[in-house]
């Protein structure tokens, strides 16, 4: 089945996590299972087409069984990174395994690094705490506004956070001082700066709007997407895959809005690709939901996604290769609103493939990428994870 000159989709359900890692409760998260804690929260979730790849055999799962042949190949990915945050878990399936962790804050930043922040934006900023999204906004919203001060925070992961009010500081220059702090927390080790922009009033309440943008660490070695684009194929990034790889490797990118829009964008990006990848991050499990601990939510997001399935089969040539997975947990069920240290589900379907091939417990995300090298015939000689294409195939 390998193919240089052939077309894979791979879609990343962020924060779909299938159960706690065996490291889980060093990052206190033993016990966390986001797919079967909401299935079993909402009485039974409805995947027939998830079910139909194998979904039901990787976990106790509430309304998806076991088949007896599933239809492509289905196991589970071990995450051998240190953390539990979209960086590591995108870089990992890419084949970029991270050793080391990106440096945390809990208490707030130190001052020498608020310090030089608040040096490039002219004005010391409001907050400098670990917080969410929307608390944040009720906690300082009001006070930015009259100030024009920013609003910095951050969370159990690698985040330096910038939120703004759109009317305020304009997005361009939100994004503008984004990039120049992103310069800054290069010395501190941390993973992302995030634009946070947001809209309305005190009276109304402040809302975060779709214009979050992201600005990465690079990758501090080659990723699958480097030795596609390298072999002279196209990687297509829908969501936020390109801000995660800040760019690197990437040939055309689309930001999307939201699951139903990214699954839209999925298609439209997938008939303008010829030979190469079209990578997808589905980011409304994690970002709506998980993160809001709306099992009601995450549970139709799911339904809503396995209903899509069957036009993007439609839209794929005999040849090409989809792969179903994700990049960590955010178990909506448990307390709190971080991400979960978990295992992700793989499923694969092509329209060549073998039935019921049972890929097992991987070891690695990076599997995913080693797999992928080889279905394109590029270098994966500097890549983690080890290929299991040969059993797609048997």
């Amino acid at each position: 089945m390998s193919n240089k000159h052939g077309r894979a989709i791979l879609i990343v359900l962020d924060g779909v996590g299938l159960g706690a890692l065996p490291d889980a409760a060093a990052y206190g998260d033993e016990g966390a299972a986001t797919l079967p804690h909401v299935a079993a929260a909402v009485k039974g979730l409805t995947l027939p087409n998830m079910q139909a790849l194998g979904l039901g055999s990787l976990a106790e799962i509430t309304g998806v069984a076991p088949v007896s042949k599933p239809g492509g190949g289905y196991g589970a990915l071990l995450e051998a990174s240190a953390g539990k945050d979209s960086i590591v878990g995108h870089w990992e399936l890419a084949g970029l395994i991270k050793e080391t962790p990106f440096t945390t804050y809990p208490n707030g930043f130190p001052e020498e690094l608020v310090g030089r922040f608040s040096e490039i934006a002219g004005v010391k900023p409001l907050g400098n705490v670990p917080a969410g999204g929307l608390s944040i906004l009720r906690q300082f919203g009001a006070e930015h506004v009259r100030t024009k001060r920013p609003i910095l925070y951050t969370s159990v992961d690698s985040v330096f956070q910038i939120a703004a009010h759109e009317e305020v500081v304009p997005l361009q220059e939100l994004y503008e001082l984004c990039i120049k702090a992103r310069k800054l927390v290069d010395d501190y080790n941390i993973g992302r700066v995030i634009a946070r922009p947001f809209q309305g009033s005190e009276t109304s309440g402040f809302r975060r709007t779709s214009r979050r943008k992201d600005f990465s660490m690079l990758p501090p070695q080659a990723t699958l997407l480097d030795e596609l684009a390298a072999a002279g194929l196209t990687v297509s990034a829908v969501g936020k895959i390109h801000d995660l790889f800040a760019g690197r490797g990437v040939t055309q990118s689309v930001a999307s809005d939201g699951n139903v829009d990214g699954m839209t964008k999925t298609l439209n990006a997938l008939a303008q690709v010829d030979e190469g990848l079209v990578m997808v991050n589905l980011i409304d499990f994690d970002m709506a939901y998980g993160h809001r601990n709306d099992v009601v939510g995450f549970a139709a997001a799911l339904e809503q996604f396995d209903a899509w399935l069957p036009q993007l089969y439609d839209a794929m040539r005999p040849d090409d290769l989809l792969m179903i997975t994700a990049d960590h947990g955010c178990d909506p069920t448990l307390p709190g609103t971080d991400h979960t240290r978990e295992a992700a589900p793989l499923l694969c379907y092509s329209k060549q493939l073998a039935a019921g091939v049972n890929l097992g417990v991987r070891p690695t995300f990076a599997d995913v990428g080693a797999t992928l090298a080889e279905f394109f015939a590029v270098s994966g000689a500097d890549l983690g994870g080890a290929s299991f294409l040969a059993a797609l195939k048997s």
